[in-house]
């Protein structure tokens, strides 16, 4: 096997564990909670605690700690310590709530090492076809544990899994210590108000995907639809991402500013068309595959675009889970948790607009 396919081939699998974990976390952990006992309001809460410790993260490694191999496995091993604390706090929400916590920081820095690895490793010619691998263990779960999702075990056994899958793979790949221990260029410091309107529409935009990730399972629930037709909804969402992923390079090869401009007026499309048609399935299926660009796109553009702008490329992604997907899906699970009800989807759609606005502000970048 060739040093490329090796790669390829690691990435692809820790992508595959990785996002198989997001699967089960985002699609059946709500319903185990509420099985559980957990409010609404507790969901909310649960589901924010870890992106508001992604969000806290990269600002401690601006000036304090350095994103170096040693970081890395040091959160590797703060994940698998997880697994046990999984089973042994989540009928008590305090004690979850700290177990959220660590996973949080654990793989909210995890996640953002690959990834940059993988764009560097692979370019971003080959980099869709590797992390649609994540969407295909995203698929799997759904399928699977739909059907065999009878008590909160099977689920907690699934995250073990994926857990551990994604800790071994990512493990392997560290062994690349030209990447994982350079350091950062030291004449460019990371400004980040340079881009202030891209950081904006960055938190903005998912802030308005925390009812969708938080509630909803049990929104479409509430609208008549059963457990296994809401997983054939998830499944042809990513399935569509997958697609995409596949064929993104040669989209890619727009500006990539216009891209993630167009990605963010689909979703808010996206959130609108969900409000107002909970209960048709047809419109449903036309929702989620909008996943392709919403997510699969605007993921790859932004990412990209951002490592046009910033030397410090892997603190550059660091802050772009933190930011977005840290303190947009804390600010988006919390509000989503308070916000329930017949116009969730209503307020994530106007959300979505306001990160469009912002992006009018932001001035293209050479890419």
């Amino acid at each position: 096997m060739s040093r490329h396919s090796s790669h390829f081939f690691q990435i692809s699998a820790f992508f595959f564990f990785y996002f198989a974990l997001i699967g089960v976390y985002v699609i059946f952990l709500p319903k185990i909670l509420q099985n559980y006992g957990y409010t609404p309001t507790q969901i909310g809460i649960i589901f924010s605690i870890a992106p508001l410790m992604r969000f806290i993260t990269p600002f401690l490694f601006l000036r304090h700690f350095a994103l170096n191999r040693r970081v890395l496995h040091l959160a590797l091993l703060t994940m698998l310590a997880t697994v046990a604390l999984f089973y042994l706090t989540i009928d008590t929400f305090l004690m979850f709530a700290f177990t959220n916590i660590l996973y949080g920081i654990s793989s909210g820095l995890v996640l953002p090492y690959i990834e940059t690895y993988a764009l560097e490793v692979l370019r971003k010619e080959y980099y869709g076809r590797s992390r649609l691998y994540g969407s295909i263990g995203f698929i799997f779960v759904a399928l699977l544990l739909a059907k065999l999702l009878e008590n909160a075990v099977i689920g907690l056994h699934a995250i073990a899994l994926t857990i551990f899958g994604s800790v071994f793979f990512a493990w392997r790949l560290s062994s690349d210590r030209a990447h994982f221990e350079a350091a950062p260029p030291k004449n460019q410091p990371f400004a980040f108000m340079k881009e202030l309107p891209l950081w904006i529409s960055i938190f903005l935009m998912q802030v308005s995907f925390g009812a969708f990730y938080s509630f909803f399972t049990i929104y479409e629930s509430e609208h008549g639809l059963s457990l296994e037709t809401i997983s054939y909804l998830w499944t042809f969402g990513v399935i569509c991402e997958i697609v995409l992923f596949y064929y993104q390079a040669r989209f890619l090869r727009y500006p990539l500013l216009q891209i993630i401009r167009f990605t963010v007026f689909v979703t808010s499309v996206r959130w609108l068309l969900l409000f107002a048609f909970a209960d048709n399935l047809a419109i449903l299926f036309l929702t989620q595959s909008f996943h392709a660009l919403s997510f699969a796109l605007y993921h790859t553009a932004t990412l990209s675009y951002l490592n046009t702008i910033y030397a410090d490329k892997k603190l550059a992604a660091q802050f772009y889970y933190g930011i977005g997907f840290g303190l947009g899906g804390f600010f988006g699970s919390l509000t989503a948790g308070y916000a329930y009800g017949p116009y969730l989807f209503l307020v994530s759609g106007v959300v979505a607009l306001g990160a469009l606005l912002a992006l009018m502000f932001s001035r293209p970048s050479l890419n």
